[in-house]
């Protein structure tokens, strides 16, 4: 059994609800992280969570300040923070209650995300991240954005649908759009741990 310092040991645990904006059947998961989690490694959670592979930038906007990779491109007003030097606790404080996650520039898959509570931490029951609830399955990576997965929706399950066998092949076969499993959700979890 591993222990941990008590400077390591989180103070406080964030029930987040992280669901998917724009998406039919809706998806959404409910977690458990604690404080003591940077950004970056919010973000690996919320991918293993969700069902994303990684494959893409992200970046968190939480009160106007922006956490991800930073860059130095001019594009933006202000500049991204180090999502690695930032703790989730001090980002999300006690006054956060809602704020937004993208994944992959390209597809634009937008995240609202909600701080429901802030629990008590219990070092064998949730000082770790755990997905306690969810629903319906991640859109497949590189489907093209909301518009690429409703495509996505129409053909797979449809032989005589023009882009059916394509799909099928693309995807590597059937596609069960309300598949979700808190179990499988969770072992992807413990292997980020």
């Amino acid at each position: 059994m591993v222990t941990r310092s008590r400077s390591s040991a989180p103070k406080r645990v964030y029930q987040l609800l992280i669901e998917l904006d724009e998406v039919e059947p809706r998806v959404w998961r409910r977690l458990w992280v604690p404080d003591t989690l940077t950004m970056a490694k919010l973000d690996r959670v919320i991918q293993a969570a969700m069902g994303w592979t990684n494959s893409h930038l992200h970046e968190f906007d939480v009160d106007g300040k922006r956490y991800g990779i930073p860059d130095d491109d001019g594009v933006h007003d202000a500049p991204t923070l180090d999502d690695r030097r930032h703790k989730v606790g001090a980002v999300l404080g006690d006054a956060v209650y809602r704020f937004s996650y993208t994944y992959d520039f390209g597809d634009n898959w937008r995240h609202t995300v909600t701080v429901e509570d802030r629990l008590l931490p219990y070092e064998s029951f949730n000082s770790w991240p755990v997905c306690i609830a969810g629903q319906n399955a991640c859109p497949p990576e590189d489907v093209g954005g909301v518009g690429g997965y409703t495509e996505f929706l129409e053909a797979i399950p449809d032989p005589s649908h023009d882009e059916h066998a394509a799909m099928w092949q693309w995807s590597g076969g059937p596609f069960d759009p309300a598949g979700f499993d808190v179990n499988a959700t969770n072992a992807a979890l413990r292997r980020l741990h």
